[in-house]
C-alpha cells in the first residue's frame, strides 16, 4: 500500500499564499502521474493539476494559470510534488488532495487520462476577505 501525504493548507487572506505538499515513496522505478483535486462541499472533484516525474507531462487548469504552480523533487526513494498557490481568491477555499499512480505513457498524465489508485488525505484551504 502506497501512503500519500498532503500537507500545506491553512486559512489566508485573499491574495495571500500557500504551498501545498504531496508527499510519497517511490514504489515503481517508472514514472508515476501526480495529480491534484479539490473539492468544494456539495460539489463534484476538479482536477487542477497534474505532474508526471518523468517530467514529460503536465497539466494546470487555465483558470488558474498565472495564479498557481507545480514543482517537484524526485529523491532516490521519496518524491514531493509542490502546489505552489499564489493571489488566492476566496473561490480557491477547498478540500485540495493529491492522487497519484503509475503511467505507461507520460502524455497520459497532462491528459488526464490516468485513473489514480492512491490517494491522499485532504487538507482545507480557506480564503477570507
Amino acid at each position: 500500500q502506497v501512503q500519500v501525504v498532503v500537507s500545506g493548507g491553512g486559512s489566508v487572506e485573499v491574495g495571500g499564499a500557500l504551498t501545498l505538499s504531496c508527499a510519497f515513496s517511490r514504489w515503481t522505478a517508472g514514472s508515476i502521474c501526480v495529480g491534484w483535486f479539490r473539492q468544494v462541499s456539495g460539489q463534484e472533484r476538479e482536477r487542477i493539476a497534474a505532474i508526471s516525474t518523468g517530467g514529460g507531462s503536465s497539466y494546470l487548469a487555465r483558470s488558474l494559470m498565472g495564479r498557481f504552480a507545480l514543482s517537484q523533487e524526485n529523491a532516490k526513494d521519496t518524491v514531493t510534488v509542490y502546489l505552489q498557490m499564489n493571489n488566492l481568491k476566496v473561490e480557491d477555499t477547498a478540500m485540495y488532495s493529491c492522487g497519484l499512480d503509475k503511467i505507461r505513457e507520460e502524455e497520459y498524465c497532462g491528459r488526464g487520462l490516468v485513473v489514480f489508485q492512491y490517494w491522499s488525505q485532504g487538507t482545507q484551504v480557506t480564503v477570507s476577505s
